[in-house]
């Protein structure tokens, strides 16, 4: 008895603790009841196949170690199923895709669909599983007539390994769920471009070598409250920001319609996905250009048609796993159906070469349209103690409403030059484009070239980003260079299939640039100095000699009374204009051979 009074004691403290777990679970907004035909995609109790979510009613999703576990007792089982590895983790663990294919009839349009990139957004596992399976041993193989399914389950499985139910306090279920980020504590989806990660250099050599038809990419969102379940976006949408308009004028007027009617038909509510202001969400919802740390962004610029799939983080998690399923099926069925006309977007969109490409966006001046009925759902809102201010409470009640859809307009444009030079010294640089399979000429000895080069103005390092320091300029000053590149520097032709995402990785205005993410820390470093003994003499001459320079020296001591004030800021301004200073500090090193 004393043993049991003394857990009960213990027990009650740690409940009236502020710090308990009990007391740590965010409250959700009220659950909108949901039932619909997709339901019946969901295995009988007592089917051998069971996967383990359903076998868990949707309450929990396996391990990497049980998903892997059952994936393989499923493959052994078909021939229809083969384990394709692709790469490892930082950590170790092994990267592969699951291959649903039928032999025979050459080769066929292929499907890659991408599960736990943010691996507590885990969906698509779940529901690929459950696909696996109905095309293995549950009748639906035909869906493999004329299309092939590369399924990865779990893509940053070290994340999906530090598992909490505190990972992702706006999300309804299942009960824990992976981590955001990798081991390394970086995002996969912004880091397509620069490819830092073991798992994003696996993921690129994967869509290289499957080159596929159609890249979905599954996710979870966060947010507001509304009564869309199942909500995706792609470059093209609603005729929108394509780099590749033949790849989003397909995805918009075939993927788009197809998919939107198949989840209707399953009891799910398809939309455009939903980015608001949660504490205005009224004020309208974003449709925003993709910069290419995105996939979405990546693939306009690869030229492979790319789904973003944002499924609704308050609904259920059941409900959630079932609309995927319906929309990963489609999507094969589709790919299947429409091989052809795929290919030949692709195609299309890989023979255009475009002169200019627009690096950033800014915000239109009004809303690009307006949904006339928007399915929201009630809002009201109350004073916060803790906040000080007025925070936004969902009722659960489903509401028809106006909605603008916000958006952007072409800010900075550049005319693609020739090519791009990248110096030899540069080797991480060259290996990121060949990662990415963009077209290079290696120079077997040195050329000199007259080129575009640009000389940072006012660089600014920004807070640590995605493991980088990112850089900015306050102005990016261009001039023509006669420059010598070392033999095994390249020229980049932007006249390529992939000639904008170079574009997008060179260009110095290019925010997801290299230069942008800092991958040349070296030109911010001064290594030569002069002392004052020597150049206080020579400035003195300088201005007795050279009424421009004095004019102009007097004017920047009228109009910076810090800079008048500082012996060496002063002596420094009169070193940047002699022949001593480094006249390759600040200089971008690659060049732009601009058209004839």
């Amino acid at each position: 008895m004393r043993h049991i009074h003394r857990t009960l004691m213990a027990l009650a403290a740690i409940l009236a603790s502020p710090a308990s777990a009990a007391d740590q679970f965010a409250p959700l907004p009220p659950v909108v009841p949901w039932h619909g035909p997709s339901e019946r995609l969901v295995a009988r109790p007592s089917d051998p196949w069971i996967t383990p979510a359903e076998a868990r009613n949707f309450d929990e999703t396996p391990s990497y170690a049980e998903t892997r576990a059952w994936i393989d007792r499923l493959v052994a089982a078909s021939p229809l199923l083969r384990i394709e590895p692709f790469g490892r983790t930082a950590q170790g663990r092994e990267l592969y895709a699951v291959r649903a294919s039928k032999p025979g009839g050459g080769p066929k349009p292929v499907l890659l669909a991408q599960a736990g990139i943010h691996s507590g957004e885990i969906d698509g596992k779940d529901a690929g599983l459950m696909l696996l399976r109905d095309i293995a041993l549950r009748g639906k193989d035909k869906l493999l007539d004329h299309a092939d399914l590369l399924f990865v389950p779990i893509f940053n499985a070290d994340g999906h390994e530090r598992s909490s139910p505190f990972n992702r306090p706006n999300q309804r279920g299942p009960r824990s769920q992976g981590w955001r980020t990798t081991a390394q504590n970086l995002n996969l989806n912004r880091d397509y471009l620069k490819a830092d990660t073991p798992e994003m250099k696996a993921m690129i050599g994967l869509l290289r070598k499957a080159q596929p038809a159609l890249y979905l990419d599954l996710h979870v969102t966060d947010g507001t409250d509304y009564q869309y379940d199942i909500t995706f976006a792609f470059p093209g949408y609603a005729g929108y920001y394509a780099h590749s308009p033949s790849i989003g004028r397909w995805l918009d007027s075939r993927y788009r319609p197809a998919v939107n009617a198949a989840l209707a038909r399953a009891g799910h509510i398809p939309g455009v996905y939903i980015d608001s202001d949660g504490r205005n969400p009224d004020k309208g919802i974003n449709l925003n250009a993709d910069s290419p740390r995105f996939s979405t962004g990546y693939g306009d610029l690869a030229r492979i048609p790319t789904v973003l799939v944002e499924n609704h983080s308050l609904k259920p998690y059941r409900q959630r796993v079932l609309g995927t399923y319906v929309l990963i099926e489609e999507s094969l069925r589709l790919v299947g159906a429409e091989g052809a006309e795929i290919e030949a977007a692709i195609a299309t969109d890989r023979a255009s070469r475009p002169v200019t490409e627009t690096l950033t966006w800014k915000a239109a001046p009004k809303p690009l349209f307006v949904i006339p009925d928007f399915k929201g759902i009630a809002h009201d809102s109350y004073r916060s103690a803790a906040s000080g201010g007025n925070e936004i409470r969902w009722l659960g009640r489903p509401v028809m409403q106006a909605m603008p859809v916000l958006g952007q307009i072409p800010d900075k444009v550049v005319t693609l030059p020739a090519a791009w030079w990248v110096p030899v010294t540069k080797p991480e640089v060259i290996e990121r484009l060949r990662l990415h399979g963009i077209a290079f000429e290696t120079i077997p000895k040195s050329r000199t070239i007259s080129v575009d080069m640009v000389r940072l103005n006012g660089p600014e390092l920004k807070k640590a980003d995605e493991g980088h320091v990112p850089l900015a300029a306050k102005a990016y000053v261009h001039a023509p260079r006669q420059e010598m590149f070392p033999a095994g520097s390249v020229r980049v032709p932007s006249a390529q299939p992939l000639g904008l995402l170079a574009a997008a990785m060179l260009e110095p205005e290019s925010p997801d640039s290299l230069l942008a993410w800092n991958f040349f820390p070296e030109i911010l470093m001064r290594t030569e100095y002069i002392e004052g003994y020597a150049i206080a003499p020579l400035a003195d001459r300088m201005l007795a000699e050279n009424a421009a320079l004095k004019a102009e020296f007097e004017a920047k001591l009228a109009a910076d009374t810090k800079f008048a004030a500082d012996p060496d800021a002063r002596l420094g301004w009169f070193y940047e204009r002699t022949p001593y200073y480094d006249e390759r500090f600040l200089l971008y090193p690659v060049g732009r051979e601009l058209k004839p």
